[in-house]
């Protein structure tokens, strides 16, 4: 091993050790790092990311906190940008490819190349628009991201329903020697704010203020919305980032194409989506495991009512007087 990655190591070991740790959900433990709970893989890729990384005017970035819809929103938003390049829906990528491969995780390039200029050389070639999909936080995005003229979409979710669709799926990926949270210590930690990239509600606060400060920069989007009226929100993604319909276009039903493109219930059946794997750096997932439901209100199944009284408690603390709430089924 060269000195300068020996080094490197220690000073994230020294690191590591002198941040706050708790058990994870899906990682063994997780770490207080700017604020937010951080696997340990993860923050040495924010600090190289903030250090290196340079946007682009035309890059756009779909953020969320993790389950809030990331893989629907990806989809959508990888259609719109490219949707005069693949008019015709019988060969789109979206048919053989998993949206996470197509709008990939912005920390998670490296893979086995530990060169990092030749990373981000890598990144600087990627043919433009660049699509990127973050879990990070806005203040910890690299600067440049906030600053250029980039755009970012970010997608939330009823915080019942985010804690439900999160449990689901961190117990079918959890790796390390500690067991799954059961559901009762997994709602504890939540309303703790202790769970992978949070606290849940500083992660939406930061985009929704920013939404609010930034209107050109920032889109908000509710799962919900979404859920209710996918035509009108598709249409109010591509004019936010500049790839809006023409009147023919929406003629000719495109929008409606997208849309049904892009429904779980066609993703889902797709041989990607049932069979087909995705490496990231940290972890290979099972394409299917990004399928549950999609419903909403599905946490009436898993909440006794002490549970709900007490989530209902900490998001009205939480969100207060921030403008941002939530619809209860």
């Amino acid at each position: 091993m060269s000195s300068t990655g020996g080094k490197q190591e220690n000073e994230e070991d020294k690191l590591l050790v002198s941040l706050r740790k708790e058990r994870g959900w899906a990682f063994s433990h997780v770490y207080l790092f700017q604020e937010f709970w951080w696997p340990s893989s993860f923050i040495q890729e924010i600090n190289i990311f903030q250090n290196n990384f340079q946007a682009k005017d035309s890059d756009v970035v779909v953020a969320s906190f993790p389950k809030s819809g990331t893989t629907w929103l990806k989809g959508l938003t990888f259609a719109i940008v490219n949707h005069q390049s693949f008019p015709s829906i019988e060969k789109h990528p979206l048919l053989t490819s998993n949206p996470h491969e197509l709008v990939p995780p912005l920390y998670t390039f490296r893979g086995n190349n530990t060169n990092i200029h030749d990373q981000f050389l890598q990144l600087s070639n990627m043919a433009e628009p660049r699509l990127f999909g973050t879990h990070t936080p806005f203040h910890s995005l690299p600067n440049s991201l906030k600053e250029f003229n980039c755009k970012i979409v970010y997608i939330c979710r009823n915080p019942f329903d985010v804690f439900v669709s999160a449990w689901s799926f961190f117990k079918k990926i959890k790796g390390g020697p500690l067991p799954t949270p059961s559901l009762e210590e997994a709602f504890e930690m939540y309303c703790n704010g202790i769970i992978e990239f949070g606290p849940w509600w500083s992660h939406m606060l930061g985009y929704w203020k920013e939404s609010i400060a930034r209107p050109n920069k920032v889109l908000f989007l509710k799962y919900e919305d979404l859920k209710e009226d996918a035509n009108f929100h598709v249409k109010k993604v591509a004019e936010f980032l500049g790839y809006p319909f023409t009147h023919e276009e929406e003629s000719n039903g495109v929008i409606e194409s997208i849309v049904k493109l892009c429904s779980f219930e066609e993703m889902k059946d797709l041989d990607v989506n049932k069979s087909g794997i995705i490496n990231f750096q940290v972890k290979s997932f099972e394409n299917n495991l990004f399928f549950r439901k999609a419903e909403i209100g599905d946490w009436v199944n898993y909440f006794s009512q002490p549970m709900i009284e007490k989530l209902s408690k900490i998001i009205e603390e939480k969100l207060s007087g921030s403008g941002l709430s939530f619809k209860m089924k």
